[in-house]
């Protein structure tokens, strides 16, 4: 039995979506997280993933079971973080908040102001439910790896949001996420870093 030195990280992954849910077209979200992650995060990863229609309802019944139920570590949801009438993720997601975490919505909408002026009608939010984080992602994934990657190559560098996304779990009682630095390079103050193996 081959052990692994990486604590196990169990992710939520939510598309919110009337047209994909209903089949009308492929659904992007989905893959585009599962992909940029198992490329960012040395961890033995466990996937929940769920898609599902722009319902208020149905949105926070999915995060609470992938957290109360599932005990997800992270949970990324992509899509319906628009200004449209569908667009609920943002509120769901607030329901089922025990804190808040205003600035990785900040983040997001800055990265995205460098490539079209309509980031600031996205509404992403973060949350803290228990021990897990739930981030409200865009719906593209051109958008997705943008937002968890930045912009390493602009001058000056623009961080992504998953840079910060190791430490808050830590912080919160998750496991100890390391990354890849060739996609992300994580920061911790040097107090909580574990001593390399």
């Amino acid at each position: 039995m081959t052990s692994t030195p990486f604590d196990p990280l169990r992710v939520g992954v939510v598309s919110v979506s009337d047209r994909a849910s209903a089949g009308v077209y492929e659904d992007k979200g989905i893959p585009a997280l599962k992909e940029w992650l198992s490329r960012a995060v040395r961890n033995p990863l466990t996937w929940e993933t769920r898609l599902i229609p722009d319902e208020a309802d149905a949105i926070s019944a999915a995060l609470r079971e992938l957290v109360d139920a599932h005990r997800c570590d992270l949970v990324l949801t992509t899509g319906g973080t628009g200004p449209a009438p569908r667009d609920v993720t943002p509120e769901a997601t607030l329901a089922v908040a025990d804190k808040l975490m205003p600035g990785f919505g900040e983040q997001m909408r800055q990265i995205s102001l460098s490539f079209v002026p309509t980031a600031i009608l996205s509404r992403q939010v973060a949350v803290i439910r228990g021990k897990a984080l739930i981030i409200n992602l865009p719906g593209q994934p051109k958008s997705i790896a943008e937002t968890l990657e930045g912009l390493p190559g602009a001058q000056p560098p623009v961080h992504g949001i998953f840079a910060a996304v190791p430490y808050c779990i830590d912080l919160i009682g998750g496991p100890y996420i390391e990354c890849d630095e060739a996609v992300c390079k994580a920061f911790r103050p040097k107090s909580a870093k574990r001593p390399q193996a």
